[in-house]
């Protein structure tokens, strides 16, 4: 599942974890903008000084084995 973190300069209380299965990062203008089935769910502005991390653990994406 793609989760970001996103770390506001000088001031870590305003920090936030955003995840969510079909959540995607696109970056439009000035702006960050996550958009997940619904939508856009949040949208950043480069201004903010905002610094953006994706913290999710790669998904193995091997196939399950097989009974016999």
């Amino acid at each position: 599942m793609p989760a970001y973190l996103i770390r506001h300069p000088g001031n870590a209380r305003d920090d936030i974890l955003i995840e969510d299965t079909p959540l995607t990062l696109t970056f439009t203008g000035n702006w960050a903008v996550f958009t997940d089935t619904n939508g856009t769910c949040l949208a950043i502005p480069a201004e903010a000084g905002a610094h953006i991390e994706r913290v999710d653990q790669p998904q193995d994406h091997e196939p399950a084995p097989q009974k016999e």
